[in-house]
């Protein structure tokens, strides 16, 4: 197995997935962000929006608000099977990383790859950040159907799904250096 792997987790609009093209680039390895869903969704033969749908979402967001609540509340056996196949599915991109990784030197965007290689000792793994500022910028750029005055609360909202995933996954924590 002499295949490098490196993996780039980011804050949302910090341009990692930018970076992460470039590199795969550069270095001649093949390029992996969203492109996971479909494979995992292929190999699975499970349908590619119960992934997209649970794409960066962990158990635990629906969980934890449940504590605290009113006696005689109670989890419907739907709400609860929809969450334990997130489990699954992570399970099965996870399957489908370690096969990726394995068969070519690749970069892998988000999804805890980190993690899921952690025991590949020819993985590199970055965190890229950004200054606010820079990252409501590009955002604006990339998507300008979000209302200037709401960015910053989409760039928050969607960073802690992304902390939330990656911690309840892998009991780390996201952008720790």
């Amino acid at each position: 197995m002499n295949n490098f792997i490196i993996n780039i987790g980011r804050q949302f609009g910090s341009g990692g997935r930018i970076v992460g093209e470039r590199l795969a680039v550069k270095m001649g390895f093949v390029f992996y962000d969203k492109e996971l869903i479909r494979i995992a969704s292929k190999e699975s033969g499970l349908g590619r929006d119960f992934f997209e749908k649970a794409d960066e979402k962990s158990r635990s967001g629906l969980f934890s608000g449940f504590f605290g609540m009113r006696a005689g509340v109670t989890l419907s056996e739907d709400m609860f099977n929809n969450y334990m196949s997130n489990d699954m599915l992570f399970k099965i991109q996870s399957d489908v990383i370690q096969e990726l990784a394995a068969k070519e030197s690749c970069v892998f965007i988000g999804r805890c790859a980190d993690y899921i290689l952690r025991e590949n000792p020819l993985c590199t793994n970055v965190f890229i950040t950004a200054e606010l500022n820079d990252r409501i910028r590009r955002v604006q750029e990339r998507q300008p159907d979000i209302a200037p005055e709401k960015i910053k609360d989409f760039i928050e909202k969607t960073d802690k799904k992304r902390e939330n995933y990656y911690n309840y996954y892998t009991n780390k924590t996201w952008g720790s250096a």
